[in-house]
């Protein structure tokens, strides 16, 4: 009888090792199979990602339920489950950058944080390529942590991974030592970047607050018929070389993406599901121009009527006739560089005056006017896109940045462009020109009362004016009515900031908005947010 429980058991362990090799084996071949997933596109990719899912899931209950018989048999290390945790979290955030729904970001933190908790990577690696994939892992985790803004996470795991790169280059003396220390680098420059304006509580402590949409940020308005049109798809486009980024984040993409999603939400489902809460986005940093028209063809497509698409380019200028005549409208004055930094140092002629194959000109948008549009342009050569028109007679909004910036803000490009800054947070925007860089809390939530406050008059005067129809068909829509009124505080500042007296240092819209109209009740809560933070003498008096 003890032999044949002997054999009963030895056959059971048998199954369950093979079980879990062929559910292994499955999820490494449905995990590599998602990098030959075309990455634009709704449709083709969902059933794929809901059966790699599934086995992950399987696989993952699987190894816990066993996990007695396959430490014994299979010899299981804990590295490996760190690595099955690892794919299940990678799983998590792609499918985020695929639906933009924020709660997937909690998924893959809650998974991300249980290999650091249980230490699946704590034990010192003897083989550099384990010591790469926890250097890897890291490094993932760090940006899920940025775009949660849970900056304490972020702290400690910079500290961790300047331990395991040291190691890492003490111990094998590897080819890639330099490119992990830029990795540490670009990090900490990003972090520093992402807090202009410093917060602290009573006892000292810096705060991280959130930006994106909530119900309490969102800005009131009485609807119309009018009011029909809603974001559907968003292209958020990152080329400026001298900014700070982490990953393939720049600062602006990093404001811009929080700008355009809801909060995240505790959600105790774990079964990814297609709630579209967020309008979908692709995010492409550096792409050549034959990949970003694919992706705004793609975009294009997918906007179903009463969409939109909001375009946002954030690059540095091509300037000149860069086809080398001027025959052609859209195309003869330059546009926004798709270049790489070797391309701008190695060739600054060729910069101003050819390489149309990386240039996006205004006449590269015009086939995209067919639909209703919103373009942000952040680039010194915006004011080219100002004249782009809509001859099919869909709505077109266009937003363009300064071409340029009065001295003391020209030294700041790393921590990101002004425009972008107003439009993610407007009072992190207006301490930045006023020369603030830390607030206790009180003062900041006091501050704050007086930019919702003209938020609200904004959204009720603009209503009320005879502000041009085109911007009526995009009020309705809460992420655009945001941008919107963001813009006009931005111009409102400006206008009576002594330091921005130059038309050139002043944004443009098109249509133009007409702040005439509807400043002159704003103006008193502009100066009365000066006079609360003590800087109302960087204003002139409106009277």
């Amino acid at each position: 009888m003890i032999f044949r429980m002997t054999d009963l058991e030895e056959t059971e362990e048998k199954r369950i090792v093979s079980e879990f090799c062929h559910l292994f084996e499955k999820s490494k071949q449905l995990f590599n199979g998602l990098r030959d997933l075309p990455p634009y596109g709704h449709k083709q990719w969902q059933n794929y990602f809901g059966r790699a899912f599934d086995v992950y899931t399987r696989l993952w209950k699987f190894q816990q339920q066993h996990r007695l018989v396959l430490d014994k048999k299979y010899m299981l290390k804990r590295w490996q489950i760190g690595e099955i945790a690892s794919r299940i979290g990678q799983l998590y955030y792609h499918y985020y950058l695929r639906t933009s729904e924020t709660n997937y970001l909690n998924e893959a933190f809650q998974f991300y944080g249980a290999i650091r908790a249980r230490g699946y990577y704590s034990k010192r690696e003897e083989r550099s390529d384990l010591m790469v994939k926890k250097l890897r892992y890291y490094a993932r985790f760090i940006v899920v942590c940025l775009l949660l803004k849970r900056m304490k996470n972020v702290r400690e795991l910079v500290r961790e991974l300047a331990q395991h790169v040291d190691e890492y280059t003490a111990n094998f003396e590897p080819d890639d030592q330099l490119e992990w220390s830029l990795v540490l680098s670009e990090i900490r420059s990003f972090v520093d970047a992402d807090s202009p304006v410093s917060i602290f509580d009573s006892t000292g402590e810096k705060l991280v607050l959130t930006y994106r949409l909530s119900p309490l940020t969102t800005p009131p308005v009485d609807r119309s018929p009018q009011m029909c049109l809603h974001l559907q798809e968003i292209l958020i486009i990152g080329t400026k070389i001298e900014q700070a980024r982490f990953s393939e984040l720049t600062i602006d993409m990093f404001r811009m993406l929080q700008t355009l999603e809801r909060e995240p939400v505790d959600d105790n489902s774990s079964i990814p599901c297609l709630r579209r809460d967020n309008p979908h986005k692709y995010l492409l940093y550096k792409p050549n121009l034959d990949n970003l028209l694919v992706y705004l063809s793609s975009g294009f497509k997918d906007v179903e009527s009463g969409g939109v698409l909001l375009l946002y380019v954030s690059g540095d200028p091509i300037h000149g006739d860069s086809l080398g005549h001027g025959l052609i409208s859209g195309y003869e004055g330059g546009g926004v560089a798709m270049l790489k930094k070797d391309d701008l140092r190695s060739s600054p002629r060729r910069m101003r005056l050819g390489q149309p194959k990386k240039c996006l000109h205004p006449g590269d948008i015009m086939p995209f006017t067919r639909k209703p549009l919103f373009l942000i342009i952040e680039c010194d050569s915006g004011h080219l896109f100002q004249d782009i028109s809509s001859p099919f007679g869909a709505p077109l909004v266009i937003f363009i940045s300064a071409p340029e910036m009065p001295t003391f803000l020209q030294e700041n490009q790393p921590s990101g462009s002004v425009l972008t800054l107003f439009l993610h947070c407007p009072l992190s925007g207006f301490c930045v020109l006023t020369g603030i860089d830390s607030l206790t809390l009180p003062l900041w939530d006091m501050a704050q009362t007086y930019v919702d406050k003209f938020m609200a008059e904004a959204s009720r005067l603009f209503v009320e004016s005879s502000c041009d129809d085109v911007y009526m068909d995009f009020f309705g829509d809460d992420f655009l009515r945001l941008l919107i009124l963001r813009f006009i505080f931005y111009e409102s500042v400006l206008k009576y900031h002594r330091s921005f007296q130059s038309p050139s240092h002043h944004p443009r819209s098109q249509p133009e908005i007409s702040i005439q109209q509807i400043s002159t009740p704003l103006s008193a809560i502009v100066i009365d947010l000066a006079q609360h933070l003590s800087v109302n003498k960087m204003f002139f008096d409106p009277d």
